[in-house]
C-alpha cells in the first residue's frame, strides 16, 4: 500500500541496555518510531537524555537514523537512562535504573503543538512510573485530535505499573497491544478476570471483554513465533507466525506494531495488519540489534511477500 507519510510519535523511555558484550540503544518507543520512519512513514522520538556521556552517544547514534529527533529533550539534572542486564544461570536479570531522564518528561508547548499534528502516538507503561512523566504522557495524549491513533504497547515491566496506570491509559486508546503473557496479569489487575489463560479461546475472550469496557477499536495479542491475534468489535483474525531464523528477538515487537500501526493507518484489513506485522517483527528478529538497516530491496521484498500473501 502506498499513500502520504504519516506523523508518527514514540512517546516515552529512550535508554541503553548495558549487556554483558556491550550496550545497546534502545527503549521501546524509540524502537517503534525508528521503524515507523523506515516504513515511509515520518517518525518522531518524543523522549528526554541527560546531559552526559551516555546521551551523546544515543544523539550519535540516532542521528544518521531516519527519526526526528528535534522533539528529544535534554535534562541537566538526571542521567540518561540504563538498564543494566546480567545473566544469571543463563538467564538475564534486569536493573532498570531510577530516577532518570524519560522519567521526567516535560509536556512543553513544542510537544503540544506536536501532540495536535500526530496521526499515530505510541506509549507505554514503563514511562509512566514517575507522576512527572506519567502527567507529560497524558497532557500529551489529551493534547492529540480526535483522528489520532493512540497506541498503548503496554511493556510490562515489574515492579514499575498498577492497575491506575493501566485504567487510565485504556481509557484513552484506540488500539492495545499486548502478548499472551502480559493478558493475565492486565485482565487481574483490572478486576476483570482472574487466573485467566493464555490459550487462543481465553484470549479471544478477554480482548472482547477489553473492547466492551473500554474505547478500543483494536486489541491486539501477540504470541512470539505462534504469531498473533487481532480482535475488533466485529470481527478476529489469527495469524500463526513466520518461520524465522532468530538472531535477536529485541526490538521485534516493535517492528510489530511500527507495521502494524503503518497499515491501521492506510485502513487495511484484519488479514493485512496481521502479515504485516508478523512479517516485519520476524525480519528484525533475523537481524541483530532493535534498530537494524534496511535495504530498500529488502522492503520491496517483504512488501511484495506481504500483498502476495494477503491476496491468496
Amino acid at each position: 500500500m502506498s499513500g502520504e507519510p504519516k506523523l508518527i510519535v514514540g512517546l516515552g523511555e529512550l535508554l541503553w541496555d548495558l549487556l554483558p558484550s556491550g550496550k545497546q540503544l534502545g527503549g521501546a518507543p524509540a524502537n517503534f518510531t525508528v521503524m515507523s520512519a523506515r516504513l515511509g512513514n515520518y517518525g518522531v522520538i518524543a523522549s528526554r537524555i541527560g546531559r552526559d556521556a551516555l546521551g551523546d552517544e544515543a544523539r550519535a547514534y540516532l542521528e544518521p537514523l531516519p527519526a526526528e529527533l528535534n522533539y528529544l529533550q535534554v535534562d541537566d539534572d538526571h542521567p540518561t537512562g540504563s538498564v543494566s542486564v546480567t545473566l544469571q544461570d543463563g538467564q538475564p536479570e534486569y536493573v532498570i535504573h531510577k530516577p532518570v531522564a524519560w522519567d521526567f518528561l516535560n509536556c512543553t508547548p513544542a510537544w503540544l503543538e506536536l501532540a495536535r499534528r500526530a496521526d499515530a502516538v505510541c506509549f507505554g507503561s514503563l514511562a509512566q512510573r514517575h507522576e512527572v512523566s506519567c502527567e507529560a504522557i497524558h497532557s500529551f495524549l489529551a493534547a492529540t485530535t480526535e483522528k489520532c491513533v493512540r497506541v498503548f504497547d503496554v511493556n510490562l515491566r515489574k515492579p514499575f505499573y498498577d492497575a491506575k496506570v493501566l485504567t487510565d491509559s485504556l481509557a484513552r486508546v484506540t488500539l492495545l497491544k499486548l502478548n499472551e503473557m502480559e493478558m493475565p496479569d492486565v485482565m487481574s489487575l483490572l478486576g476483570l478476570v482472574t487466573n485467566s489463560g493464555s490459550d487462543e479461546a481465553s484470549l479471544l475472550n478477554c480482548a472482547r471483554m477489553l473492547l466492551d469496557r473500554f474505547p478500543l477499536q483494536l486489541v491486539c495479542v501477540t504470541m512470539g513465533s505462534q504469531g498473533s491475534l487481532l480482535v475488533t468489535h466485529g470481527a478476529h483474525h489469527r495469524h500463526h507466525g513466520i518461520a524465522t531464523k532468530v538472531a535477536d528477538t529485541v526490538g521485534a515487537g516493535d517492528a510489530f506494531t511500527a507495521a502494524l500501526v503503518r497499515s491501521y493507518l492506510q485502513g487495511a484489513a484484519l488479514p493485512v495488519l496481521n502479515e504485516a506485522g508478523n512479517r516485519w517483527g520476524s525480519w528484525v528478529a533475523s537481524q541483530r540489534g532493535a534498530m537494524p538497516a534496511l535495504p530498500a530491496d529488502v522492503r520491496e521484498d517483504i512488501e511484495a511477500q506481504i500483498t502476495q500473501a494477503t491476496v491468496q
